[in-house]
This record gives structure tokens, C-alpha cells and sequence, in this order.
């Protein structure tokens, strides 16, 4: 049987509360979007799903949106079923944890994401690449650190 905490040890290392902020730019680089954000990455053991992120965002204006992903684990790849998504998470180095997923009511949209975590584990630097009918039309950017 797979076992995900020794198959997958950069994913590992997100392990527990992040704190950040997401800011979305179009392709020339104008802010379009800017929100606090609060994920908690979890290995839950004896579940059906061996990794479990909540996604908590909050706007200037006082929005809030909170997102549960569940995932499975197969070969290398953590994977989400989501009634909102559907992709696979992969580790392209000893840093970096790449994921690709699309949006089940959107099937022309996807999104690919870099996470490259630091050696001491406490910081996050995220990408995403949003691509509608396989263009990229913007990108999300991700600064965090640990919450202590």
C-alpha cells in the first residue's frame, strides 16, 4: 500500500496554517483582485482521504469564502474530486509541488499552481496560471508563512 508521508515528503512540509495574501493580475500586471488568506493543510490519519485543505479568504470589504479539498493519494500524486474541482498534485523537486486542476461548472477554465516551499518550511511562494480554453488570461499571486 502507498503510504503518502513517505512517498510524498515535500508535500509533507506544508503540513499545518498558513497565512498569507492573494493578489490576481491580468496579463499586463494590473491588479485585479487583492484578499487575506488562511489554509490549513492536514494529514488526517485513519480517513478516507489522507490529505484534507481549508481554504479561508477574506477581503478588505469584509467577504469571506471558505473551501474544503479533500484528497486522495495514488502513485506520487495527490489527487481532488471535489464537487468544485478536479486535478492532481505532483512534487517536481526537493521545493516545489506542482498542481493542475480544472473547474467542474467551467470545463474551459484550468489552473496550473506552483508552490515552492523554503528550507526552513515557514514561507510559500504560489503561482497560479488561470488559462481559459488553454490561453492564460491571468495569474494569482501567493506570498505566506507559517502561522506560529
Amino acid at each position: 500500500m502507498s503510504n503518502i508521508r513517505e512517498e510524498m515528503p515535500v508535500l509533507i512540509r506544508h503540513e499545518g496554517d498558513w497565512v498569507g495574501t492573494y493578489t490576481l493580475v491580468d496579463t499586463a500586471g494590473k491588479i485585479l483582485d487583492k484578499y487575506e488568506s488562511h489554509l490549513t493543510c492536514q494529514f488526517p490519519e485513519n480517513s478516507p482521504h489522507p490529505y484534507h485543505q481549508i481554504n479561508r479568504y477574506k477581503w478588505a470589504d469584509g467577504k469571506t469564502e471558505e473551501y474544503d479539498f479533500p484528497g486522495t493519494y495514488s502513485d506520487k500524486n495527490l489527487l481532488f474530486d471535489t464537487n468544485r474541482i478536479q486535478g492532481r498534485a505532483w512534487e517536481a523537486d526537493d521545493s516545489t509541488v506542482i498542481l493542475h486542476f480544472s473547474y467542474k461548472g467551467m470545463p474551459e477554465m484550468s489552473l496550473y499552481e506552483m508552490i515552492l516551499i523554503s528550507p526552513c518550511n515557514n514561507y510559500r511562494a504560489r503561482t497560479w496560471h488561470w488559462l481559459k480554453n488553454h490561453q492564460i488570461f491571468q495569474r494569482t499571486l501567493i506570498q505566506e508563512e507559517r502561522l506560529r
